[in-house]
């Protein structure tokens, strides 16, 4: 039986969010009503057949994108095929990607490719680069940076988006986890250099030279997160891992070894919640570890990403947590 627990974040979060079809009174209590965000602690394939259940929403289409990460050649931070591969092939899954826009061992389709076989992804599903053919843009309503977001070409030709992400910190938000994956990971080589720099290029070769303000790129990142959520629609669900939680992200070669011990598989049909969630429950560890992950964090302003998410409507800081183990 699940029991429900209520969890109190450590900012003070009132919006909730607003979407849909609703109106008067149900409106009204669709906005009141926290989203659900659903937890098991068992690490497993077993673990993430249950919170994809429990959400209710079925992955299904003529084509399915499992968006995540492929992680960069000579890391081994990412989420491991043994422990995504039955969801994946359960709701027949094309694992998708975009090029990364700072070099490394991803920045070209072949390439990627390659990484993605040899972490072992291949073997598991079809992966498609989805910008090896071009971008397309999407619209961004009421960004404060960006009036559109730049996707793979491919991206539009998915019926839905099962979103798997790796919570763990990163080096210039503070963390990466759903918001991340669908803004950063799902933009085109270019739209990473958009997002970046906050609007200013879609030049590669600029990023580095085009930086803006850490708000301001933090508040991109929530801009593109946007356009997918608003482009999915009900198409699209959320389940981020709370594994190997290190400083440093999947596009690392060379990430910081973990410092506190694992947490569990969340998911959500709200990315807002889901990584509010998961930031909660870093701050609630009772690992001593765990000062390394808030730190970076922390240094880098990462909660604001998720404050500007639910400014623009993307969804709610506000939550229910679901213990699936209780």
């Amino acid at each position: 039986m699940m029991k429900k627990i209520c969890m109190i974040s450590f900012v003070l979060h009132f919006a909730a969010a607003g979407s849909g079809c609703a109106s008067g009174n149900d409106k009204k209590a669709a906005e009141a009503a926290p989203a659900k965000v659903y937890m098991t602690r068992d690490i497993s394939p077993a673990g993430m057949k249950a919170v994809y259940e429990a959400l209710g929403r079925k992955a299904e289409g003529k084509k399915v994108a499992v968006k995540l990460s492929t992680g960069e050649p000579g890391g081994n931070n990412f989420l491991q095929p043994a422990l995504i591969g039955d969801l994946v092939k359960s709701v027949k899954g094309t694992i998708v990607e975009c090029n990364t826009a700072y070099g490394g061992g991803r920045a070209k389709t072949e390439d990627h490719l390659k990484a993605a076989a040899d972490h072992g992804f291949t073997a598991i599903a079809p992966v498609d680069i989805m910008d090896a053919e071009g971008e397309v843009r999407l619209p961004v309503e009421g960004g404060r940076h960006l009036k559109y977001d730049i996707v793979g070409s491919h991206f539009p030709e998915y019926d839905f988006v099962v979103v798997l992400s790796h919570f763990k910190g990163h080096a210039m938000g503070g963390f990466g986890g759903a918001i991340k994956n669908i803004s950063i990971g799902i933009a085109s080589s270019a739209g990473k250099a958009w997002i970046h720099s906050a609007g200013k290029t879609e030049d590669t070769e600029k990023l580095w030279s085009s930086l803006p303000a850490q708000d301001d790129f933090l508040e991109s990142m929530a801009e593109a997160a946007k356009a997918i959520a608003a482009h999915c629609g009900e198409r699209i669900l959320y389940i981020s891992v709370m594994n190997n939680l290190s400083v440093d992200c999947d596009c690392d070669a060379h990430p910081e070894p973990p410092r506190m011990g694992d947490i569990g598989i969340l998911a959500s049909l709200d990315p807002v919640a889901l990584d509010q969630a998961c930031v909660d429950l870093v701050y609630a560890s009772p690992d001593e570890g765990k000062v390394h992950l808030i730190e970076r964090m922390e240094s880098r302003h990462g909660i604001h990403t998720l404050e500007h998410a639910e400014a623009i409507g993307i969804g709610s800081r506000q939550y229910e947590l679901v213990d699936l183990d209780k």
